[in-house]
């Protein structure tokens, strides 16, 4: 193995850590020093990869938003209609909240108020990873428009982004009820908004 491929796994392994403990507590919550003892990386090493903690936070969101994206453009071009990606989408906020619990998965719902009082830079990269989700459901709902599976929308990009703010809320609503009721409704209004009538 070169030593280039070696350092990189090295990175990914500490983002790999640290996504996880920060998933879980937060990005203040969570020192450098449990994060290289999660990952198994000497505690001198972290600077070499990160410049400081914020970097760190900047690459892991990247990292997130890129896997987020990348998830979402697998489910855009798969079979099936727009109506059925956009509820499947919808329905995977439930399916998670079932096994772990989508506000902990989500570090939208996780670090956005956090980050955005912390990190310009942390704060633009989440900002611009929604906006790229926003405008895929966008892209669907005007999909599902053009071939009759949804109703169409004057504004596809504000029904997106009403959707998604839908689902952040019922997100952290659930979050705090430990109830997974809020997200059920959310889902089952969206179903009923993307239903013709």
């Amino acid at each position: 193995m070169t030593e280039q491929k070696k350092s990189d796994q090295t990175r990914q392994k500490i983002l790999t850590a640290g996504r996880a403990l920060i998933s879980k507590h937060g990005f203040g919550a969570v020192g450098l020093a449990r994060i290289l003892r999660e990952s198994d990386v000497p505690k001198g090493s972290f600077y070499y990869y990160f410049p400081s903690k914020d970097a760190f936070g900047q690459a892991l969101l990247h990292d997130y938003v890129d896997d987020y994206l990348a998830r979402m453009d697998a489910l855009c071009s798969g079979p099936g209609s727009a109506r059925d990606k956009l509820l499947s989408f919808w329905s995977a906020w439930l399916a998670h909240a079932h096994s772990e619990g989508i506000a902990n998965q989500c570090l939208v719902v996780k670090l956005g108020a956090e980050v955005a009082d912390l990190s310009d830079d942390m704060r633009r990269i989440l900002d611009d990873g929604v906006a790229q989700l926003v405008g895929r459901i966008a892209q669907l709902l005007v999909a599902g428009a053009e071939e009759g599976s949804v109703p169409p929308v004057g504004d596809p990009q504000a029904a997106a982004q009403m959707l998604y703010a839908k689902f952040l809320g019922a997100a952290i609503l659930s979050k705090l009820s430990q109830d997974q009721v809020p997200l059920q409704q959310a889902l089952s209004e969206t179903t009923d908004f993307l239903t013709i009538r």
